[in-house]
């Protein structure tokens, strides 16, 4: 997203934000209301062009959202999805990116307020790996013939009772929901989203053997003196790897070898 639509955002995050700061709302139900809303507007072009258009007045566009949607989903949804109308988006589509993002951090908010974001982070990078590793899963869980419920009972036999609530609902929504999205591309999205809420950026790890803990331990410090902050790993092995170890963070591939970086680092700590 760039210009009106990164500022609707932003201030469509620190609505829900302080929305979930109370404790009595349901994070896990805005979440289903929002990926409700999201499929609306996704299936119903015409729809999100009227609600993100220019010409009309922000209330205007805030009252119609409302006549929508009383009685089909709660107040709070309602009332986010109203202020987000109000604001201008540089493009419709951006507006049900952003509801979509707004009810994974939801599920996320809730996850955090059961003491289990950071599992939840790490099953979503497994199953990442899971998938990538298996042609036959991801043609089942991709696949255009298949009906959705059967894709949520696999999706319930991988990981139900064996991953946190958060990381099924994420999954099962992304698989059903695409929206043009791969399936790897959604689950890493979904990853980075999980690592933000904790306020840490993710590096994936790509090493030719395990790295022991001391190493791992000198890899994150090193990772967060050279980005300013926090930095979790996303571990994996592969034999294959050239030079023994490759580290990616966002959309940058940190080149050089590891001890290279490390000494880097240290250098920058000394001085």
């Amino acid at each position: 997203m760039n210009g009106a639509s990164r500022e609707a955002l932003a201030a469509a995050r620190e609505n829900l934000n302080a929305l979930t700061d109370s404790t009595s709302a349901d994070a896990t139900a805005l979440a289903d209301e929002l990926a409700a809303v999201t499929a609306l507007l996704d299936r119903e072009v015409s729809l999100r062009r009227v609600l993100t258009d220019p010409a009309q007045g922000g209330e205007a566009k805030a009252e119609l959202a409302g006549r929508l949607l009383s009685g089909q989903v709660g107040g709070s949804a309602t009332d986010l999805v109203s202020g987000m109308v109000r604001s201008r988006w540089s493009r419709s589509r951006d507006l049900v990116d952003a509801l979509e993002e707004l009810a994974d951090t939801a599920d996320l908010i809730a996850a955090e307020r059961a003491g289990t974001l950071e599992d939840v982070e790490d099953e979503l990078f497994r199953f990442g790996r899971t998938v990538a590793s298996s042609a036959d899963l991801r043609a089942a869980l991709t696949s255009r013939t298949a009906t959705a419920s059967a894709q949520t009972e696999l999706l319930h036999t991988l990981l139900g009772g064996k991953a946190r609530p958060a990381t099924e609902r994420l999954v099962t929504r992304l698989v059903s929901q695409p929206r043009g999205r791969s399936l790897e591309g959604g689950l890493e999205a979904l990853s980075k989203l999980a690592a933000e809420r904790r306020d840490r950026s993710v590096a994936v790890v790509t090493s030719a053997v395990p790295l022991s803990d001391r190493q791992k331990e000198r890899l994150s410090a090193a990772l967060a003196t050279l980005y300013g902050r926090q930095v979790h790993l996303n571990l994996d092995v592969d034999p294959d790897v050239l030079g023994g170890i490759a580290v990616r963070v966002g959309d940058e591939v940190i080149n050089g070898s590891i001890a290279d970086r490390l000494e880097e680092a240290q250098r920058r700590m000394a001085g």
